[in-house]
């Protein structure tokens, strides 16, 4: 069973589930996410989608787990860029799978001694999404799936007169 005195490190990639504040509690602040978004845009679930559906910024970002959802302070970011004419949700996605992997490999000893300094995040900007939210945009992708061109979603969902 784990306990708080066990545990010295802790890292979610691509869990798609809440910790709750007890199992964050048992970290003492070395908790990290490796979040496929530039935080404070794309929090939640599908980041990938909602970046190109609200043309938010692309790219990934490393940041302490807290009670919130991706709220936590920002530890690193990397822009990514992304072919919009020649990119697919898949390519897109592994592109930034490999940023986010290369980032945390080249990275991880510092964060974990403390060498790198955690900023705030701006909570009162970016998104958040909770996964059934994309099923209203889901036909974009129905015919080609994973590889549909991300210029197909550009901008979807962006509301008129935002």
């Amino acid at each position: 069973m784990f306990g708080k005195n066990n545990i010295k490190f802790g890292v979610s990639y691509r869990y798609r589930h809440i910790i709750k504040k007890k199992e964050i509690d048992w970290f003492c602040g070395k908790l990290i996410n490796l979040h496929i978004a530039v935080l404070p845009f794309g929090r939640g679930a599908d980041p990938n989608i909602w970046s190109y559906l609200e043309n938010t910024p692309k790219g990934v970002t490393i940041h302490i787990i807290d009670d919130g959802i991706d709220t936590g302070p920002i530890l690193m970011q990397r822009h990514v860029d992304i072919d919009v004419w020649h990119d697919t949700l898949s390519s897109s996605y592994d592109k930034l799978s490999r940023v986010m992997e290369f980032l945390f490999i080249n990275n991880c000893k510092n964060i974990l001694n403390g060498k790198i300094e955690a900023e705030p995040q701006n909570n009162k900007e970016g998104s958040f999404h909770y996964s059934m939210e994309k099923e209203a945009y889901s036909h974009l992708w129905a015919e080609k799936g994973w590889e549909t061109p991300v210029s197909d979603l550009i901008g979807k969902a962006i509301q008129p007169g935002s």
